[in-house]
């Protein structure tokens, strides 16, 4: 009898122990985005990321702090030009037309889907990439007059940022709009290949602000950096004192960012980094507060204390 009491007790405590673990570990899971990006939508954020083989995932959050993951792809590489390599989502609702449009890369090549909903599915009206060559990372900006540009990157030297219009359609490039903005030139870009990559836009106060990742995503220097122009088409002029995001608190390989309005109406940026020191995937996603200082120069600053968003 004592045995049996023992072993029941035993069992008792191991099975507690062990719900306390998984719960633990359920808790402090990290949202594993790579190329992370976030919109706010009807009182909901969504993350968009890499991370799938076979299409782009979607997760949602009322907090920015506990994400749930959604049971469904939000892009499925059957509804998509491109069989792998589905890198660095961008959804936004564009109000006018009733939809979601989400820009992505596919193949080394830049697509976009559209969608009735933030989850999906969303689908390519012809399944082709918006420029026949290689291109990677496009971004969307809309400015105040309503003309819209896609920043994007071609491998023209090493990782070089481009910027062209779009039609009204939002899914056609204007070719002869097409040119280089940036390319590697600053020496903490110095890391092994030629990298410019990752580019959002904002507007503050009349001036362009154009953030991008810098050195191998492979590197624990990959950074972020930015610059600024008085027009989307340029000429950009990077910040002197960059990077703005490098190696912050315990992290490495921090990179590919967006910016995003929470539901208080603060600028936010979203990236990742390296799972750790010693590995770098899956990569996790964080988020951090962006400000701009009130003096004439307008400097742009990633500032307070990292989020670290975790699962349900």
């Amino acid at each position: 009898m004592k045995s049996i009491k023992f072993f029941s007790v035993f069992t008792l405590l191991f099975l507690f122990t062990s719900s306390l673990f998984c719960q633990e570990k359920s808790i402090s899971a990290p949202v594993t985005l790579g190329d992370p990006f976030i919109m706010f939508y009807n009182g909901l954020y969504y993350a968009y990321g890499t991370n799938a083989n076979d299409g782009i995932e979607v997760y949602t959050s009322d907090d920015l702090n506990l994400w749930t993951k959604a049971p469904d792809l939000a892009l499925h590489k059957d509804n998509s030009w491109g069989e792998k390599w589905f890198w660095a989502p961008e959804v936004y609702y564009i109000k006018d037309k009733g939809k979601f449009y989400m820009y992505y890369s596919a193949n080394e090549h830049i697509c976009v889907a559209t969608s009735d909903s933030p989850l999906g599915p969303f689908k390519q009206d012809e399944k082709k990439p918006m420029l026949e060559g290689q291109a990677i990372d496009n971004s969307l900006f809309i400015d105040d007059d309503g003309t819209a540009y896609l920043s994007f990157v071609r491998f023209t030297d090493g990782n070089e940022i481009w910027i062209a219009e779009l039609e009204n359609d939002l899914q056609t490039i204007k070719k002869e709009t097409m040119k280089p903005i940036l390319h590697v030139s600053q020496p903490w870009e110095g890391v092994w290949p030629r990298v410019n990559e990752g580019s959002f836009i904002v507007k503050h106060k009349g001036i362009y602000y154009l953030s991008y990742s810098a050195n191998s995503y492979e590197s624990p220097f990959y950074g972020v950096g930015y610059a600024t122009a008085t027009s989307p088409l340029g000429p950009w002029v990077k910040y002197e004192k960059n990077p703005i995001l490098q190696k912050p608190e315990d992290l490495v390989g921090v990179g590919h960012s967006a910016m995003f309005r929470d539901k208080n109406g603060k600028l936010k940026i979203v990236f990742h980094a390296h799972r750790n020191k010693e590995n770098i995937h899956p990569r996790k996603m964080y988020i951090a507060d962006v400000e701009f200082s009130k003096d004439k120069t307008l400097v742009m600053r990633v500032t307070g204390k990292i989020l670290r968003p975790k699962l349900k």
